[in-house]
């Protein structure tokens, strides 16, 4: 049975794995980034994790998620934030196909996310999915009828510098930004603070906690508002690590979309969180190959 090998690069950690032809994950791994070493090292990182797996039989292909904006067809960065000094430039799919003559597909990591809920999570089935990712700041990206849409120029749904009232959506409502404030608040090192102990803090009566996620609930219900007002989707999606208190959020997401969306709209667009947590960039730089190589399947 034909073998992958996908590599999902963050600004924090590289996770990779070798993934059967059907979709199921045969291996995990994850290493630094060390993102403040630049785009060369990063790109010499991945070189040695697909020389550690060229080997694997009936390996047939290299599958990239990665962070920046990225020019698909010929596997390039085209613009990375600073957090990785260097890395707009970087050509994976020329040097990895070069070195070892084996078929390579990037795709931007927020856009595998997306794709990796439309083919077998929490969107599939969908005509239309909006895929949001709530971290460090907030990504996002449109699948419809499985194909990402990127606009004109390959940037459509950077929904994080949306204009919102009081700034733009990922300095209100990023996760990290729920840490930031919290901190500041109690006048406390931001250290000492992250978003499993915010929530863990607002479930036990921490009145400072409950209000700061009521804040950040509300700027995630007012953006995916404007997001469903343009977009019109069937279904969104959110991802990202603080997600994982679904329980807690839920509803108070939900009670905010309900407060700024039309209720003909809110009635035809339904919330889920993502299934994939941890994988979703493997699996959706995955499915982006095959969908893209039917050549090597």
């Amino acid at each position: 049975m034909k073998k992958y090998i996908s590599v999902d690069i963050g600004g924090t950690a590289i996770k990779y794995g070798m993934i059967r032809e059907d979709g199921e994950i045969l291996s995990r791994n994850v290493i630094d980034t060390e993102a403040h070493k630049g785009g060369s090292a990063i790109l010499n990182k991945v070189e040695k994790i697909v020389e550690q797996h060229r080997m694997q039989e009936n390996l047939c292909g290299i599958c990239i998620s990665t962070a920046g904006i990225v020019d698909t067809e010929k596997g390039i960065i085209t613009y990375a934030a600073p957090l990785i000094p260097d890395y707009t430039g970087t050509e994976y799919k020329r040097v990895l196909e070069d070195k070892f003559q084996i078929p390579c597909e990037v795709e931007n990591d927020v856009n595998c996310a997306g794709l990796a809920e439309y083919y077998s999570g929490a969107s599939a089935g969908s005509k239309i999915a909006v895929m949001l990712t709530v971290g460090t700041g907030i990504g996002g990206s449109i699948v419809i009828d499985g194909e990402i849409f990127r606009g004109f120029s390959g940037s459509a749904c950077e929904v994080g510098y949306m204009n919102i009232q009081g700034g733009d959506f990922q300095s209100l409502g990023a996760a990290s930004i729920l840490t930031k404030k919290v901190a500041d608040w109690k006048k406390e090192p931001r250290e000492r603070w992250n978003g499993y102990r915010i929530f863990e803090a607002a479930k036990e009566g921490d009145d400072l906690c409950i209000q700061a996620i009521e804040e950040m609930s509300d700027t995630l219900g007012q953006g995916i508002s404007n997001i469903c007002y343009v977009v019109n989707p069937e279904v969104v999606v959110l991802g990202g690590g603080i997600m994982a208190q679904e329980q807690y959020l839920r509803e108070k997401i939900e009670a905010s979309i309900a407060a700024y969306l039309l209720p003909e709209i809110a009635a035809h667009t339904r919330l889920e969180f993502a299934k994939h947590r941890n994988d979703a960039g493997m699996l959706g730089a995955f499915y982006h190959f095959i969908h893209h190589r039917a050549d090597v399947l």
